[in-house]
This record gives structure tokens, sequence and C-alpha cells, in this order.
């Protein structure tokens, strides 16, 4: 038997209706229990605002003006008065709500929605291309408009409109995928699952259909990236001593981090976010099959811009122009050169290596990899002497380096975590502020005088990780050339929403709200507490937050982190306190 899409959004509408996780979480169990096991893989993406992870390529987002043609077909309601309609709504879902409920076309036959076959009309209009895709498109959209009800015209344009945010975090989503059909002791093994698999539909309908007994088949695949293993940050060598006694430190390269998937018959990389970008380095592509001397391997590592004649290294920035080209791919390569300097191997000749020791990783990495003049192994100096570490940063810096990576080196590679046994480390701590931030965009302030027209201030935030929302910081208005500065507005045009995202937190009312998408570098001269800002919210000061003082632009967009990977409220915290450990 089918299942109702009136059903799902019903259980959206009360999600929607509260800040609570809790709650949430309630919700969302009674709708994966509700379901059959074989389509609960559908209703996660879904619930996501996809159709598939990430790493396939799958978006389904229509042109507006494309929304605005088909409920003007299916309602019979002039297009200027949907126009309105949406002007005055600010949202193009609640738009959709209302048209259809003043349509003037009333159907004869309707057939009630479900699940699979909204989710099916949604794959379609996803792989619709070529000559005549805009009218197939507009076909199936209002196929699924002529038949829904109000509330369900709602979610299928905010699904197809790209906008399908209700508040849920991945984290939450795997808290009730645990209260759902498994138990509270083995929720980390479930986010253990997602981590590995990097698909929560999948692990989904693996716990509906095998519950707790089915984790134990997750494992690494060739052609299915991993959740990247991440950085804590210390203040001094001492305490990274302290923390890990003897241990491996790596230059910390400033490029794109690539997991590259390596089989007798193909090579795929994937970026940080689990896109697939292979096609955009073909280069990186060519040297693998050259240097990789395994059957097959999942190997990461960090590609970085290179002056080849000089050897430096060259600004993240420049790499980031490759990101995205799908045209002169050959021009790219010769204009913007890189390198690819692996780190890591998680898994060779059908091993998987994520429990073994960084030691042995690294072995077999050495083992695997030939290197040659485009793919090499990361400088490493193996050490508990802090004057060769000091030596050794210097290098890093004078080669172009950021600083160092210090990693235990008894550490297995725990996918989609930060723990301390990797840790980063820039330079030794002054008092104050000099290490850079990652920061989610969530809000603007209107540009007045010169910067009339535009946005006089960025609302930033960091993303609080234990309740999957986003905490603002600061407000960032300096550091942004004329050329960036008119540019932003239409940068941040898709993401620009009628109201406060669901999951940002903030204290401060903004003159525009966006979806927490797009992370920038930000670097500030302290971390002070606050009365406005609302990361780490009573944690240090009883009614207050914690807020970057000064925060200045570096100039680099961070379009290889998603704001999941942006710099966290418990970093932010740390920070501080390492701030204040100086001072004292």
């Amino acid at each position: 038997m089918e299942t109702a899409y009136e059903d799902l959004v019903r259980v959206y509408e009360k999600i929607e209706g509260t800040p609570k996780r809790l709650e949430m979480t309630d919700h969302l169990v009674e709708l994966f229990t509700s379901v059959p096991p074989e389509i609960l893989d559908k209703v996660v993406y879904l619930t996501q605002g996809k159709l598939l992870p990430d790493f396939y390529g799958k978006e389904l987002g229509l042109a507006g003006k494309l929304i605005v043609k088909t409920l003007t077909f299916t309602t019979g309601i002039g297009e200027e008065e949907i126009l309105t309609l949406l002007r005055e709504k600010g949202d193009i879902g609640l738009a959709a709500q209302e048209a259809i409920e003043n349509k003037k076309q009333t159907a004869l036959f309707a057939n009630p929605l479900t699940v699979e076959r909204v989710y099916g009309n949604f794959m379609k209009i996803a792989d619709a291309s070529g000559s005549g895709s805009q009218d197939l498109k507009m076909k199936l959209l209002a196929e699924l408009l002529h038949d829904s009800t109000q509330l369900e015209a709602k979610y299928i344009v905010k699904s197809v409109a790209g906008s399908m945010r209700i508040g849920i975090a991945d984290l939450t989503m795997i808290d009730a995928l645990a209260v759902a059909f498994a138990t509270k002791e083995r929720r980390d093994d479930i986010e253990r699952a997602y981590n590995v698999w990097s698909d929560l539909g999948r692990v989904a309908k693996l716990l509906a259909e095998e519950g707790e007994a089915g984790l134990e088949k997750v494992h690494l695949e060739l052609g299915t990236p991993i959740r990247a293993m991440l950085c804590e940050r210390l203040s001094s060598l001492d305490e990274i001593f302290e923390k890990l006694g003897e241990c491996a430190f790596e230059y910390k390269y400033d490029g794109l981090r690539i997991q590259a998937h390596i089989s007798e018959d193909e090579i795929n990389l994937f970026s940080r976010r689990l896109e697939d970008v292979t096609e955009q380095f073909p280069d990186i592509v060519s040297a693998l099959r050259e240097s990789f001397r395994g059957k097959e391997g999942i190997v990461e590592g960090e590609a970085v811009p290179v002056n080849m004649v000089t050897g430096k290294f060259l600004p993240f920035q420049e790499v980031s122009h490759r990101r995205g080209r799908i045209h002169d791919l050959e021009k790219a390569e010769k204009e913007y050169p890189v390198r690819l300097f692996l780190f890591d191997c998680l898994h060779l000749d059908g091993e998987d290596l994520l429990d073994e020791t960084l030691t042995d990783r690294r072995k077999k990495l050495g083992s695997a990899v030939e290197e040659g003049d485009d793919v090499r192994l990361s400088t490493m100096l193996v050490t508990e002497n802090k004057e060769e570490v000091e030596g050794f940063f210097q290098e890093s810096l004078e080669i172009g380096g950021e600083g160092l990576i210090a990693k235990a080196l008894d550490s297995p590679y725990v996918a989609g975590t930060r723990g301390w046994n990797w840790i980063k480390f820039k330079k030794e701590y002054e008092e104050g502020m000099v290490d850079t931030v990652d920061l989610v965009i969530v809000g603007a302030l209107a540009g007045r005088g010169r910067r009339a027209g535009t946005y006089g201030a960025l609302l930033m935030a960091a993303y609080d990780a234990e309740d999957g929302r986003y905490k603002t910081v600061c407000k960032l208005g300096t550091g942004f050339d004329d050329i960036t500065l008119a540019a932003i507005p239409d940068r941040l045009e898709e993401h620009k929403i009628p109201a406060k995202d669901p999951k940002v937190v903030s204290n401060m009312k903004a003159d525009f709200w966006f979806s927490p998408e797009v992370v920038l570098e930000v670097l500030g001269t302290e971390i002070t507490r606050s009365p406005v800002h609302t990361a780490a919210w009573d944690v240090v000061e009883k009614g207050a937050g914690l807020a970057i003082r000064f925060p200045r632009f570096t100039g680099r967009w961070r379009e290889d982190k998603g704001p999941e990977d942006a710099t966290t409220v418990k970093e932010i915290v740390e920070m501080y306190e390492q701030q204040e450990k100086v001072k004292s």
C-alpha cells in the first residue's frame, strides 16, 4: 500500500511549528515509524530537501519563472497575480498554497498524491534535459499541483524551488532513527554509519528493514565518499605534546581537500563537501593513475596550487578557479596547476583501514603510491622535540603553508568527527585572536551612504553541533573591496529567504535573511562576551554569548566547506578560553 503524501506534509507542518529539538525528534519518529521501510529512504531525502545524497549531483531546483508559469497554468490565476502573491508572502511555497486555495479551475477528478508519485515526478523533473525539457518539467509539476491539496502544494513547490527548509539538522534525524529503530545506546553507531556512507536515507532504510543488526553491514565502498575527519586546535606546542606525546606533524596545506576512490576501471574525486569533482581535475586523475600501485584504494589529500617554477604554494584562491569548471579544462590546468599531497589511506586492496593506526595507514599509503611531480606524500615529521617542530613550522611557512597539523600516531580515522587526535597549529597564540574562523552568512543589514543598494554588513554565525543550529557571533562589514561588495547581493540572491531560517538563533533583527549555506573566512582581534550574540549563550556568562570583535573578511569564500563544516560554537568557546589563559 502506498503512503499518502499528505501524511508527510502534516508532519512537516508540526516540525515547522516548533523550535524545540526534542519535539522535532518526536515528530520525526512518528513519521519514520509510519511509512513502509522500502520507501523510508525517499521520505528522508524529501525531508532533507533533496532527491539523493549530494555526491550523486542530482539537483531538483527549478527556476522561479517556470514555477510561476506552472502555477498560472494549473490554477487559472494570472501570472501578475501569482507574482503579487509571491511579493506579499515572501515565500514561493506560501504563495503556491494560497494560489491553490483560490484557483479558478476546479478539477473534476483528482488522484490523491502519494510519496511514491511525488518522488517519481521529482526525479523525472531532475532528469529532464535537452530540447523540450522545460515543457516536460512544467507538465510533471502541473500534474502534481493539479491533484494537490493546499498544504501539499506548499511543500511540492518548496521542494522544486530548492527551498525545502524546515529546521531539521542531520543530527536530529539521527536521534530520531535511534529512537525509532534501535536504542539510544546505538545512536553513535548510527552516526558512524552515516559518516561512512554519507547517505542518511540509505542508513534509515537499512535500520527500518534490519534493525540494529544491519549496522554491521556498513563498510567503506569505492565510489561512496565518507565524511572527512576534522581537527581541533590548541594554543601551543606544549599543549599539543601534553595531549599527544610523540606525534606526527604535517604541513598544513592551503588547498582543496580531495578524497580519491581508485579502482582498475575508474577514479572518482570527491571534495570535502562530498561533491564529485572528477571532471574538474582530469590532471589529478591522470597523475593518480600513474602513481597508484595498488589494485584499488581510497586515499585522501590536498590539491594545492603551486608555482611550478619555484615549488612554492600559492593562495587557495588559485585552485578555487578550477571549481565548477566544465569548459576550457585544459586551459585551466595550465593557468592554475595543482599538486596533490596525499596524507591518508582509508582503504587498500579490499581492506578497510579506518580502525588501523595512523602509523600503519601511512606505511600502506607509502607502499601504494609512487611519488612523482604531481602526486606526493605530505611532508611529515615524527618527533616529541619542541625545537624540531619549531624549525619544521618555519619551513612550512617559507614554502607557503599555513602551519602544521599534529596527529596522534595511534589514532584511527574517525569519519565525520572533530577530535583531539588531529590538532591544528598555526602559530603560538598571543593575546587576542590570531587564527581565522569560518562562519556562515545568515543575514544582512541594509547599506547606508556609499553602501546604499548593497549590504552594509553581514550577520555571521557559528555552527552548534549540539543542536544543529547556527548561533550568531558578529556583524561583518570590513575587508570587502568595492568589487566584492557590489557583487554580494547577486551572489547571495539564491539563498535569500523571507524570514529567519528555523535553524538560526539570533537576537538581532536583520534587514535580509539567508538560508545558512555560504561560508566565509573571518579574522577578528579577539573574542569577547556579548549581551547580543547567541553563540555559547549562558556558557561563559549567564545571559551572554560570545562575539568576535572587529571582524574582517579575509577575502576567502569557503566554497570547499558546507555550513556544517564551519567553525563550531564549541571551537569558539575553546578559542576564548585559550585567549583568556594567555591574558592571565
